[in-house]
Parts: C-alpha cells; sequence; structure tokens
C-alpha cells in the first residue's frame, strides 16, 4: 500500500494530512500559508509531495448545506485540477461539510491553552485529516 496526501484549500492557509503506508490513520501535516486572491505555494506543495511519496490526492470539496458547489467550490476544483496536472497523480474529491467545525471541537477538546486552541493552522490541518479519514474510510468500505 502508499500514502494518501489530502489538502484542505482555504483562502488564507491550506490544511495537509497525509495516511500512514497502511492507509489506516490520517496524520495532519504543517498548515501552508497562502495570501487571499494569490496562487497557492506551488513549491511548498510539490516538496511535501516528494516528501510523503503519495500515489494519489485527496482535496475536500466545500459544498453548501443542500450539496451544491458554489464559486468557492468552482475555485477549489480549479485548485485540485492543477494539483493532479503538477504531480500526475489522481484527485479524488470528498465532500468537507461541516470538517471545519469538527476539526474546532476535535483541537478544543484536547486541552490545550486558549492560544494553541485558538491557532487557526491547527485547526485547518486537523480538517484536512478528518477529510483524508472519511477518504480512507470510504476506501474501506468500498473494499468489503
Amino acid at each position: 500500500m502508499s500514502r494518501v496526501l489530502a489538502f484542505d484549500f482555504g483562502e488564507r492557509r491550506i490544511g495537509v494530512a497525509v495516511s500512514d503506508p497502511t492507509r489506516t490513520i490520517a496524520s495532519p501535516l504543517p498548515t501552508l500559508v497562502r495570501r487571499a486572491g494569490k496562487r497557492p505555494p506551488w513549491a511548498e506543495i510539490a516538496r511535501m509531495v516528494q516528501e510523503q511519496e503519495p500515489s494519489e490526492l485527496v482535496v475536500g470539496l466545500p459544498l453548501d448545506l443542500q450539496g451544491e458547489e458554489g464559486p468557492w467550490a468552482r475555485e477549489v476544483r480549479a485548485f485540485g485540477e492543477q494539483l493532479g496536472q503538477r504531480t500526475g497523480l489522481a484527485v479524488h474529491w470528498v465532500d468537507e461539510r461541516m470538517t471545519s467545525v469538527q476539526a474546532e471541537r476535535a483541537v478544543r477538546s484536547l486541552g490545550l491553552r486558549r492560544s494553541e486552541r485558538e491557532q487557526k493552522e491547527r485547526i485547518d490541518a486537523a480538517a484536512a485529516a478528518l477529510i483524508l479519514q472519511q477518504f480512507l474510510a470510504g476506501q474501506r468500505h468500498s473494499e468489503t
């Protein structure tokens, strides 16, 4: 088996997570910073892909509460398509509705000091890990 790398693409930050080689556990990686309206930090993304050696990628797709794609989802799809072109890897989409809320709750439950709990980077990384965990669980379910 091989690793999977996941991205939670945001206006200011990109949460990143990686699976273990058995595709059982999703672990957060350092969050990438991006300037709003600017292109993604492709050099840093390429470095992470090279270091982690994934066989495929996952991108969280921000759907609205009705499950529809809006303007932001189109921007995220453009990122994912470019990611696939730049890496030559398959990109899978995962509905990311509510992952940020779940991530915030998970980070708050860790017992960290308030200043550490409220670091947006932690929440974005945890959201990426939740997106990846959801993908991995779907893969295991489809294999049975």
